[in-house]
């Protein structure tokens, strides 16, 4: 590798992913010892010393330019989180978090963009029932509904449903004001986040009222056989074991499930066995059944919510 080399990318590519005051170059500065100049076309990339790494800042360009055309944006969080051990395994191989899943309302690609990730996706594609444990903010949720929207607009199923327990965190329903759907709907929110980041507000609107998107609690599941379906159980390790076993076996024909939980917010009663636990364990074996694990690694949420969750499980391992 020569001590220099110019790096070509449009003008308009440089400035989606320089940042505020050429931030995001002046990181990759630091990380390897090398200095990026900006005001010729392209970039002009040159070693410091002799621990430059110029083919890392070459691959992390790459990798930024690639996403960049894809319409993601690169912001500080963003690429520090690609700048960590595990994330930079994949700066050779875009394509491990370089696959679309759809198109969300302001144009912009969602896609996997954590090995972990990538493992979901493939776990779906490949199994009707999928389980994904993992820590606040990995994205399993959001990546759940996002691939059960992409599979409702490719017509793979007729409807999706979203489902979530409703277990009181610190608060009675029977305390909360309004009605049994107004007491619910806080509890639902997450979920129609998701949805309104995925989908126009007309197009979500007409899915709702057709019946094509429902979301509901779990209660509303028993006694329903789900055809042709895309279903997601969010917050389940919130379920009993009961639950769990009426839920998995709502299950119909040319349906999936993906089944999200963190087993460190059980907000079940004292002595009540979380059945997403349950179930992780006791259906491992099964042909047809994937389980996927995310870790803080892959926390797209801002940098303090990994550094929150590590504090949270160093504390854990000492007690």
């Amino acid at each position: 590798m020569s001590k220099s080399i110019r790096y070509p990318i449009a003008d308009d590519l440089k400035q989606l992913i320089a940042g505020e005051n050429d931030k995001v170059f002046k990181i990759l500065e630091t990380r390897f010892l090398v200095s990026i100049q900006t005001r010729l076309p392209g970039l002009f990339i040159e070693s410091k010393s002799k621990d430059s790494n110029i083919q890392a800042t070459l691959s992390l360009l790459d990798q930024m330019k690639f996403s960049a055309q894809r319409g993601e944006v690169i912001t500080e969080d963003w690429l520090r989180r690609l700048l960590e051990p595990k994330a930079l395994q994949t700066l050779q191989d875009p394509s491990v978090v370089g696959q679309s899943i759809l198109q969300n309302r302001y144009g912009f690609a969602v896609s996997p963009r954590t090995i972990n990730q990538k493992k979901l996706v493939q776990a779906v594609e490949q199994n009707d029932i999928v389980f994904a444990k993992g820590l606040a903010g990995t994205g399993k949720t959001f990546l759940a509904v996002a691939l059960a929207v992409a599979s409702l607009e490719h017509k793979e199923v007729e409807r999706i449903c979203l489902v979530r327990p409703a277990v009181e965190a610190g608060e009675s329903l029977g305390f909360l004001p309004g009605d049994l759907k107004e007491k619910i709907a806080p509890y639902l929110r997450p979920i129609h986040d998701s949805l309104s980041e995925l989908l126009p507000a007309e197009k979500l609107k007409r899915y709702q009222e057709t019946g094509a998107i429902e979301v509901a609690p779990l209660a509303y599941m028993r006694g329903r056989t789900l055809k042709r379906t895309f279903i997601i159980l969010d917050e389940a390790q919130n379920t009993t074991v009961a639950q769990m076993k009426m839920f998995l076996t709502r299950l119909g024909n040319h349906s999936k499930v993906i089944i999200t939980g963190d087993p460190s917010q059980v907000d079940l009663s004292k002595g009540l066995e979380s059945g997403f636990i349950h179930a992780i364990r006791l259906l491992k074996n099964i042909q047809g059944i994937a389980h996927i694990e995310l870790d803080a690694s892959d926390v797209l949420r801002h940098r303090l919510v990994k550094e929150i969750i590590n504090a949270y499980e160093s504390e854990k391992e000492c007690s």
